[in-house]
């Protein structure tokens, strides 16, 4: 019988044919028939031999291939941003990557603000609220004013305003027309503070700076609020400071008086965060009503406070303005260590609550022009034998920002009369 191989002439199959046939008819009686398309002939060929293994090896491949590489279709909500409605949205499936996607980074918070409830906008600030006491026109001034500073600030506590009953009288159209009236109903209908009417609680005898200081103290009596936060009027607010009602419950926190250290070891009554009470209001009231005559507010709290309070850090909640008249090397009070270095604009860039003190100066809205040219602070030379006016600058602005905005909330400036004198 004639093979055929690979590579050979056409005649040659030809041949093979006719071959086969004369043996098929010699054969015929020896061995059944064979069949034309024989398993063994067709296994003997090279080519077919040659491909059947490399093409199972294909097939193995991609099938290992496909279960390795198919990613599950895992239905996703997306917000529709074409028109579809979500429900209606194809599910996307996620794309496949070498690595797992990053954690996303967290926000970072606020400065100074506390992480927890806050954060997450759980907190009820109808329960808190910035205090301020009034006991005449000046004072409600500076009043309006640290209430404007807080409305464009975005503090998100209440505001309330204890002010003298005569200035304002609820019967009368609009309050009256009086300038106390005016800046009261400017208070309550563009910052949203709420009015509370007080008799001034008022000592005769010793000094009159003095004399009805203690009517800070009536925000004792605010009892429809968990918190308040007490802040003398001379001031500016920097920057508010909402996250200290979130501090733990305690009746009374107040940062030190730092420039009284060493020598007088007491507390500052011009920041104090308190919880009203009725129980505590009639401490306070009882203590007024003993005090010697040169005990006034801020004796009066360190006598039933100085031991049990929680201090606050003055830095940056009480920063006096005759801070930066001192020497560059006269401000380890305020610093807190003879070590570290004074950086004006660093520590006027912290501070979130700033009180004028600066004697012999009067206040600001007294002061004269000539008076605070004569006693601005001086400049110092600093590394290096530059010289640096940083302190004079930022002193002078603040003074100059006090009189920008006394006379755009309140209509007059440092040195000027009102224009209705109160009657």
């Amino acid at each position: 019988m004639a093979v055929w191989r690979f590579g050979a002439p056409r005649y040659s199959l030809l041949r093979r044919d006719a071959l086969a046939a004369d043996q098929s008819a010699t054969d015929a009686t020896a061995s059944p028939p064979r069949s034309r398309f024989a398993l063994a002939d067709v296994w003997s060929s090279r080519r077919l031999r040659l491909w059947v293994p490399v093409l199972l090896t294909a097939m193995v491949l991609l099938v290992s291939g496909s279960r390795r590489f198919h990613t599950p279709s895992v239905r996703t909500w997306r917000p529709a941003t074409d028109g579809t409605p979500a429900d209606e949205r194809r599910p996307e499936p996620p794309p496949v990557t070498s690595k797992p996607p990053p954690l996303p980074s967290p926000a970072p918070p606020s400065p100074s603000w506390p992480e927890g409830p806050a954060l997450a906008g759980s907190v009820d600030w109808s329960r808190f609220a910035y205090t301020q006491y009034v006991t005449d026109l000046h004072y409600l001034c500076n009043s309006v004013m640290l209430f404007e500073r807080l409305h464009h600030l975005g503090s998100r506590a209440g505001r309330v305003m204890m002010y003298p009953s005569h200035m304002f009288d609820p019967t009368a159209a609009d309050g009256g027309t009086s300038v106390e009236a005016r800046l009261l109903r400017k208070a309550r209908d563009e910052y949203n503070v709420r009015l509370v009417p007080i008799q001034v609680q008022r000592r005769d005898g010793g000094d009159k700076t003095w004399a009805e200081s203690y009517t800070k103290l009536l925000a004792f009596n605010q009892t429809q609020y968990d918190r308040v936060l007490s802040l003398d009027s001379d001031s500016v607010v920097l920057q508010h400071m909402d996250e200290l009602f979130l501090l733990p419950p305690c009746p009374m926190a107040m940062p030190r008086a730092y420039w009284l250290y060493p020598e007088k070891k007491v507390l500052s009554s011009q920041v104090m965060l308190l919880q009203p009470s009725e129980a505590e209001f009639a401490r306070v009231m009882d203590k007024i009503n003993a005090a010697a005559d040169d005990d006034y507010d801020m004796e009066i709290v360190n006598q039933l406070y100085g031991d049990s309070a929680m201090v606050l850090p003055h830095r940056p909640y009480d920063l006096l303005t005759g801070e930066f008249r001192h020497d560059p090397d006269e401000h380890a009070a305020y610093l807190g260590s003879e070590r570290e270095k004074w950086d004006p604009v660093a520590a006027f860039n912290e501070a979130k609550f700033l009180h004028f003190s600066d004697w012999p100066l009067p206040k600001p809205w007294l002061v004269s022009e000539a008076q605070r040219l004569a006693n601005q602070p001086k400049c110092h030379q600093r590394d290096g034998g530059v010289e640096s006016c940083a302190e004079r600058e930022i002193w002078n602005g603040i003074y100059a920002d006090f009189a920008e905005r006394r006379k755009r909330v309140c209509g007059t400036g440092p040195g000027r009369p009102w224009r209705q004198r109160r009657r």
